[in-house]
C-alpha cells in the first residue's frame, strides 16, 4: 500500500513544489513517525509498505529521497538500494538497520545508500541525514578544481570520476596508495565537491599523535581533566563537526584507540576526556594508509571491524609510474609553482631528454619524489634550463630491473639490493628526503642508512 501525504501549503500555492521522499517500512508507527517528522520540515511523503509497493512508486515518480528499512515483508531494503542505484542515480537512499547491525549498514553503503540510520531513530539525527540529502547536487567544477589532479591517462580519469561519485555519498572513504602518490588531495577533492564543502576539513596523522594523548586529542577534554587542563577544548571530531574528518595513516592507531573509534563511528558521539555526557556528532570519515589494510587485519594490527567500517568505499590512487603519460605536464605544473614561490620571473623549461628521464623513471616516492627532484634542479639551475643530468636521478634500471616487474630475471643479491633500494627511497621520500626521519622510518640508525645510502649509490 502506498500513502500520499500532502498538507496545503503556501509554496504549493506559489508553485514551488516542496520535495518529496519516499518512507518505506512495514512497521505503521515508525511511519507515522518519520512523516510527522518529515512534515514539520516542510517536506511531503509517501508511504511504502513493502518493495513491491516501493518500486511501484519509484518508477512511477522521481523522489527527493528514498529512506527505507533493511527488513520488508516481501525482501530486502538492499533491493530498493540497488534499484536506485541503477534507474534512479539522483535520488540518494538511506536504510534503517537494526541497532549494532554493522553488516547490513555496511552492504548498503557499498551497494550505494548515502548514509544510514540505526533503531530506534533517533530525530536529530533524521533531520540532519534527510537536510544533507536534499542537498546532494554536487557544485559546479570551477577551473581550478579540474587542474588539481592533473593527466589525462585513463588511470588518473578513473580517479576523477571515482571522486565524483563518492563525493555524492555519505559512505566512509579509504583510500590506499603508495607514498607521495596523493591521498590526501583526493579527499580534499571528495569533500570539496560534496554538500558538506562549507564545512571544515580536518586531516590527522594518526602516526604523529602521542598515544597518551590520543583519546584527548580526537574527542577534546573538560577544563580541570588532567593537569594542565586549565580549560575546556575540543577535538578533531568537533573540529570536523558537519564537514569531513581525514584520518591519515590509520593503521598507525593503537588497537586501544581504534576500540574509542569504532564507538564514535557506530554512534556518531563522542565523549570528551573529563566528562560525564556523549556530544553528538556528524563527520564524514576519509581514511588513508601506505599500507595494505586487509594485510594489517590479518596481522592483527588493525580491528577487522574497525576495517569494515573504514572500508566501505575503496579509492586507490595510482603510483605515478602507471601514468608515465602525464609526467611532462605533471613537471611542468610542479615546476611552475616552485618557480612562482622562488620569486622567478620565468619558469625554466624542461628539456625534452629530461622529460624523457623521468618518463623512464619508477618514482618510489610518487609526486612528492617528483616535487623533490625538480626542487633541487631548480635550486641548482636557477633561471637556465633544467637537463637530464641536473634532476640528479637514481638509475633505476642500472640492475637490469624495470618498473613494476618482479625482479625474477635477477641474480637474488641484485634483487635483494633493488628492494631494499626501493625501500629507502620510500623512507626518504615520506620523510621529505630528511635522512634521521627515513632512518627511523625504515627501523635502522642513521649511520646505518647513511651506508646503505653509500653502498646502492642513492
Amino acid at each position: 500500500m502506498v500513502k500520499r501525504t500532502q498538507r496545503p501549503s503556501r509554496d504549493n500555492e506559489a508553485g514551488n513544489e516542496r520535495p518529496c521522499i519516499l518512507i518505506v517500512d512495514d512497521e505503521a508507527d515508525i511511519l507515522e513517525l518519520l512523516e510527522l517528522t518529515l512534515l514539520r520540515m516542510g517536506l511531503e511523503a509517501d508511504r511504502a509498505m513493502s518493495v513491491g509497493d516501493a518500486l511501484t512508486s519509484l518508477k512511477s515518480k522521481t523522489y527527493g529521497l528514498c529512506l527505507t528499512d533493511m527488513r520488508l515483508p516481501d525482501g530486502e531494503g538492499l533491493q530498493l538500494v540497488e534499484y536506485i542505484a541503477g534507474h534512479c542515480p539522483n535520488t540518494p537512499v538511506a536504510v534503517i538497520t537494526a541497532h549494532g547491525n554493522t553488516e547490513n549498514a555496511v552492504a548498503a553503503l557499498k551497494a550505494g545508500a548515502f548514509d544510514y540510520l540505526s533503531k530506534p531513530v533517533s530525530l536529530e539525527q533524521l533531520r540532519v541525514l534527510v537536510k544533507s540529502a536534499l542537498n546532494l547536487a554536487p557544485p559546479e567544477t570551477t577551473q581550478e578544481d579540474q587542474h588539481q589532479l592533473l593527466g589525462k591517462s585513463p588511470a588518473i580519469q578513473g580517479v576523477r570520476e571515482k571522486i565524483a561519485k563518492l563525493a555524492r555519498s555519505q559512505a566512509a572513504v579509504y583510500v590506499t596508495g603508495e607514498s607521495g602518490s596523493g591521498k590526501e588531495l583526493a579527499a580534499r577533492l571528495i569533500h570539496a565537491s560534496s554538500p558538506r564543502r562549507d564545512k571544515p576539513f580536518v586531516a590527522v596523522n594518526c602516526g604523529a599523535i602521542p598515544e597518551n594523548l590520543m583519546e584527548s586529542e580526537f574527542f577534546g577534554y573538560r577544563k580541570g581533566a588532567f593537569t594542565g587542563a586549565d580549560h575546556d577544548r575540543e577535538g578533531f571530531f568537533q573540529a570536523a563537526n558537519g564537514g569531513t574528518l581525514f584520518l591519515d595513516e590509520v593503521a598507525d592507531l593503537p588497537l586501544a584507540m581504534q576500540v574509542k573509534l569504532l564507538r564514535a563511528i557506530q554512534e556518531k558521539k563522542v565523549r570528551k576526556v573529563g566528562a560525564t555526557q556523549e556530544d553528538p556528532v556528524d563527520v564524514r570519515i576519509i581514511s588513508a594508509t601506505h599500507q595494505s589494510l586487509a594485510a594489517c587485519v590479518e596481522s592483527g594490527k588493525v580491528r577487522q571491524d574497525l576495517y569494515y567500517r573504514l572500508n566501505v568505499i575503496e579509492l586507490r590512487m595510482p603510483p605515478l609510474r602507471e601514468m608515465a603519460e602525464d609526467v611532462p605536464v605533471i613537471a611542468q605544473a610542479v615546476l611552475a609553482k616552485l618557480a612562482a614561490e622562488s620569486g622567478l620571473v620565468e619558469t625554466p623549461r624542461i628539456a625534452p631528454e629530461a622529460f624523457k628521464a623521468l618518463q623512464d623513471y619508477c618514482f618510489p616516492g610518487n609526486v612528492r619524489e617528483l616535487e623533490n627532484i625538480l626542487e633541487r634542479a631548480l635550486a641548482l639551475c636557477g633561471e637556465a634550463n633544467i637537463g637530464r643530468d641536473d634532476l640528479y636521478l637514481a638509475p633505476p634500471q642500472e640492475s637490469g630491473h624495470a618498473c613494476g616487474e618482479n625482479g625474477n630475471n635477477l641474480a637474488l643479491p641484485e634483487y635483494l639490493d633493488e628492494i631494499e633500494r626501493q625501500a629507502i627511497m620510500e623512507a626518504l621520500a615520506k620523510a621529505r628526503f630528511n635522512k634521521t626521519a627515513a632512518a627511523k622510518l625504515l627501523g635502522i640508525t642513521f649511520r646505518a642508512l647513511r651506508y646503505r645510502l653509500e653502498r646502492l649509490g642513492i
